[in-house]
């Protein structure tokens, strides 16, 4: 390792939400320096400034390219699991869906005992936080950096979804970051002047033109340096040699749920039984490192569309550039749509206090990387289970720091979940069929209308599975 070491008084390392939100702050005081390392490249390309740019971020792009180990709960299963890896993070590759979660989720933290987490005490924050476009009253602010706008490119197919599911019964919800979560509606998105407003534009980019702070990108880092328990720096690689750059005061990881923990077991911290099996000398035995991993599956139901009421086919020239073109010139257009812009929460448990199944609508198919493309053009209803009771880990494969983690989500290990799951999957087969779809769509393709029972989710694909990475095919479908 190089013995001539940098030094900043601040050591972000990762520049995903989190980590752009701290550097910013962080930088207000001159009299700090602070260093941001990413080991993704920048977010210049359009792709991240324009919002149905989503379609081409979860098949690769600005992705570290992980997928989950085989899951044992659905019949070994390997699913492609998108972890950003650019400027601004997830917040730069999702489709810029704004929701804050439910108030009575930070509640219960509190009621745990995780003091300052209450909803009453985040939501000046969050207030703080927004620039929305549209709501100013006690939930919403205008004059934070983070843009929150209202849909410019919903079809009028995304109407139909929020008729078709009142018509189920899921009553019309203006707000879902206001009083009530309940309902079906339009989601406010993360974008402003139709473009994506991320955590790297909102937060990153323009504290970055302070002399105190350095933001250093595809740089990725080795293991966190420790003295006596304490960390004191970073180590990166530069030109195939190891280089060690200090912190005077703090090292923050800010690298996700997968990668934070990732990169504590590669510096040594964590469980000393694990690190031992790959070959990582143990700092510090901390067992919790990269346990408790807790995620939710989304499944999908697709529809075909009976005539061109959807975004299919604009992936595919000429149609590509001429979409582009009118962007550019009027900014209106099937670029301006982030292609999921409507959705519900609702109740797979009646007795639920608040809602635990969220669905979005999906203004076309194949949008998502394993989600299947139908030919004649669709959409695609997907529907999450939110507070899945099943647990998962991270591990590590080796001690090589390019090489994958092991990400075991264990999906479905406890029945609730799975019940749970397929009936908010139930309630979105039961949103297209309703009335309101019958002028736009031929049928329902997948699950298909012979999948009747649960007992055919364990057919080869009886369901859609975001990021699905399939072991064979079907017949009539392209994947």
């Amino acid at each position: 390792m190089s013995n001539q070491a940098q030094e900043f008084d601040y050591i972000i390392v990762g520049a995903g939400s989190s980590g752009c939100v701290l550097a910013a702050r962080l930088s207000e005081d001159p009299d700090v320096s602070v260093l941001v390392v990413e080991a993704g490249g920048t977010d210049n390309n359009f792709l991240f400034r324009w919002p149905a740019g989503f379609a081409k971020m979860t098949k690769g792009i600005a992705s570290w390219g992980w997928s989950t180990v085989p899951q044992k709960h659905l019949n070994d299963r390997v699913l492609w699991y998108t972890q950003a890896k650019v400027l601004g993070g997830g917040s730069t590759i999702n489709a810029q869906v704004y929701t804050r979660g439910n108030a009575r989720d930070y509640d219960a933290w509190s009621d745990d005992g995780c003091e300052g987490w209450s909803y009453r005490e985040i939501l000046p924050y969050f207030k703080r936080a927004e620039g929305n476009e549209r709501f100013h009253d006690d939930y919403h602010g205008t004059e934070g950096p983070l843009g929150v706008s209202a849909s410019r490119g919903a079809l009028p197919i995304a109407d139909a979804f929020i008729r078709a599911a009142q018509q189920f019964g899921i009553p019309f919800n203006p707000d879902f970051n206001g009083r009530n979560q309940a309902g079906t509606g339009f989601y406010q998105l993360t974008q402003r002047d139709l473009k994506r407003s991320s955590a790297a534009t909102a937060y990153l980019h323009p504290a970055s033109q302070r002399p105190n702070l350095t933001v250093r990108s595809e740089q990725q880092v080795r293991r966190i340096v420790l003295e006596r328990a304490r960390a004191i720096g970073i180590e990166t690689e530069e030109n195939g040699e190891a280089r060690l750059i200090r912190a005077r005061r703090e090292v923050l990881i800010t690298s996700g749920a997968i990668g934070s923990p990732r990169l504590l077991m590669l510096s040594g911290i964590g469980p000393a039984d694990h690190l031992t099996s790959v070959g990582v000398d143990v700092q510090h035995d901390l067992p919790g490192v990269g346990q408790n991993l807790q995620d939710h599956l989304d499944l999908c139901t697709l529809g075909e569309c009976s005539g061109r009421y959807s975004y299919d086919g604009y992936d595919r020239f000429p149609r590509s550039a001429l979409a582009a073109l009118q962007y550019l010139l009027f900014k209106s257009g099937p670029v301006t749509s982030s292609l999921f812009e409507t959705g519900a929460f609702w109740f797979t448990n009646k007795d639920a206090s608040r809602p635990d199944v969220q669905f979005h609508f999906g203004q076309g198919s194949g949008i998502e990387k394993g989600i299947v493309a139908i030919d004649k053009g669709g959409v695609t209803l997907n529907c999450a289970y939110m507070r899945p009771k099943s647990r998962g880990t991270v591990t590590l494969a080796s001690s090589d720091p390019k090489g994958p983690p092991l990400i075991d989500p264990n999906y479905w290990a406890e029945p609730q979940d799975r019940e749970a799951s397929l009936d908010g999957l139930e309630i979105a087969r039961e949103i297209l069929s309703q009335p309101a779809f019958e002028p736009y769509l031929a049928g329902e393709v997948l699950p298909g209308p012979d999948v009747k029972t649960r007992g055919n989710s364990q057919a080869p694909c009886p369901i859609g599975l975001r990021g699905f990475v399939p072991s064979e095919p079907c017949d009539d479908l392209r994947w």
